[in-house]
């Protein structure tokens, strides 16, 4: 039986089973009140036309009869009772069509207000196999703005609450069959037990299921909105086969970058090896379950000192021993200051401004530099920031545009319009460590065969033994003392930084980047302030679990 056929026989289950025990919290027949459809194309078991906030009984009565038309299966009842009746029909039709959902309870909480609470109980069958499915969610009911009636304000949500805009529920054969991902040393991933790594998980089976040669079997998904997004699996039906499918991550560093940033809301954190480029960890602690750790795009701070420093050794400009003014303002197209406006006594050494994060030392440097393209090249050349990396997953490159005035004096500190996330900040630190760039990749580019991207060229070895002696001094007697105290040995380094973020005055975000041994790894928590503050204890545990 083909899909549509399948779609249409358990629709016609849903409503045939409207009436049948057990069969939907309600049944839309018309009460005392003299519910059921109005001729005016809205429903009339709503509060008459009014303005002004709407009331808990109009807000419980509203969620009452749309919970019941949901249940019932009758979509159109239903959009009728929302304020975007084409798209409630649509997804209140899928429901039972699409998802091939068999049966469905809907329960109506106790509303808070104008919101209604609810839980379903459904059961979804698919090829003779029928499975269980409950969830909570809820609703809010708000005026029309033209008929002035109580309605529930449409979101994709409303059906279930992992459903974002423009994504549906789905259920059937999936396109990608099922993976068994496995660390570099064959334990075995899953989300359950490593659950930032959910979306990462989904994608590397959208991405490799068909090549690893594995059989699909049947699910329950989330269809995302845009093309390249991984489907999000809900509930598994029918297990398939799946193969395995080896990465480059650890397990032990895994479960240390979890629990680090559990710790802070908003906090994500990649660990990379220097000596090769393998991703050993990736966590994200966020709201919006976004993979933030590599595909954010938020100013790094003064992490991007990092390259600067590199820049200016590179030109001869600076030197670890030599004198560098660490003044308390200097002036370029506006004024820039150094944290609480500190300054350095006379004579202070390049490695120690580095350490202690003077930004003045960096941007008096602009003049003699006097090329506005210095920065970007050594980022790209050097580092491999901008150029296009694969590492088998999406991923975002980091950005350090050609600037001028104050905005070039902004990105020698790590703000302006640069963009990075911990993936690229991990890698420029890799970089540091060895002088050279080696691209960041998650599995093995033989899988399928992608291009990996390389630097025009190493860092020399002048400027890399300064740099990852700064980075030392900085772990050990600057910014970075205190979040690089539990990590042990002395072959340790790292670097801080925060960023405002549009305008974010008090609250920056909180960038830390650090290596020990062949583990370079850097975090960002947005608002979480100053980098040793928030950033530094996460990078720190992750350090220790290599």
């Amino acid at each position: 039986m083909n899909g549509a056929a399948k779609g249409a026989v358990i629709g016609g289950v849903f409503l045939a089973m409207v009436g049948g025990a057990g069969y939907g919290v309600y049944a839309l027949v018309g009460d005392a009140d003299g519910e059921g459809k109005g001729t005016d194309g809205e429903t009339s078991v709503q509060a008459e036309k009014g303005s002004g906030p709407v009331s808990e009984k109009d807000a419980a009565k509203t969620a009452k009869a749309f919970l019941a038309a949901w249940a019932a299966g009758d979509e159109r009842v239903a959009a009728d009772l929302t304020n975007n009746a084409a798209a409630a029909q649509a997804a209140v039709g899928d429901f039972k069509t699409k998802s091939y959902v068999s049966k469905a309870v809907i329960t109506p909480g106790t509303p808070n207000g104008t919101i209604v609470p609810f839980k379903v109980e459904a059961e979804i069958t698919y090829e003779g196999t029928t499975k269980p499915l409950a969830y909570d969610s809820q609703l809010t009911v708000v005026r029309g703005l033209t008929s002035g009636k109580p309605l529930v304000d449409w979101q994709p949500s409303v059906i279930h609450p992992q459903l974002q805009k423009d994504e549906k529920l789905r259920a059937g054969a999936p396109t990608s069959p099922p993976v068994k991902a496995v660390d570099r040393n064959g334990e075995e991933l899953t989300a359950e037990k490593y659950p930032s790594l959910r979306q990462v998980l989904d994608e590397l089976r959208q991405n490799y299921g068909n090549k690893a040669g594995g059989k699909a079997g049947a699910e329950l998904w989330i269809e995302p909105a845009a093309k390249d997004a991984p489907k999000r699996t809900l509930l598994t039906l029918v297990e398939g086969e799946p193969s395995t499918l080896k990465t480059y991550l650890d397990a032990k560093v895994q479960a240390a970058a979890e629990q680090a940033v559990a710790k802070f809301p908003e906090a994500s954190v990649l660990a990379v090896q220097p000596s090769n480029g393998h991703i050993l960890a990736v966590a994200n602690n966020r709201k919006d379950g976004f993979n933030a750790a590599m595909r954010g795009t938020r100013a790094p701070g003064s992490t991007m000192k990092i390259v600067t420093a590199a820049m200016l050794m590179d030109r001869g400009l600076v030197a670890a021993d030599k004198p560098a003014p660490c003044e308390k303002t200097v002036t370029w197209g506006r004024e820039f200051h150094n944290l609480d406006h500190f300054d350095l006594p006379p004579g202070t050494n390049f490695a120690t401004s580095f350490a202690r994060s003077c930004n003045t030392a960096f941007i008096k440097q602009i003049k003699p530099v006097d090329d506005d393209s210095a920065l970007p090249k050594e980022a790209t050349e050097v580092f491999g920031i901008g150029l296009d990396w694969k590492t088998g997953i999406l991923s975002t490159d980091g950005k350090v545009p050609p600037a001028t005035g104050a905005a070039a004096a902004a990105e020698y500190i790590g703000q302006g319009q640069i963009t990075m996330n911990p993936m690229n900040v991990a890698s420029i630190t890799a970089t540091a460590r060895t002088g050279v760039f080696r691209q960041p990749v998650l599995v093995s580019p033989e899988l399928d065969g992608r291009k990996i991207a390389t630097a025009e060229r190493r860092m020399k070895s002048s400027v890399q033994q300064q740099l990852v002696g700064m980075m030392k001094l900085t772990a050990t007697s600057g910014t970075a003392k205190t979040a690089m105290a539990s990590v042990g040995g002395s072959d340790k380094g790292a670097k801080t930084g925060s960023a405002e973020v549009g305008g974010a005055g008090e609250s920056p975000d909180s960038w830390f980047t650090g290596f020990s041994g062949d583990m370079a790894a850097a975090a960002m928590v947005e608002g979480g302030g100053h980098g040793g503050e928030a950033a530094g204890p996460i990078v720190a545990q992750v350090l220790n679990a290599g």
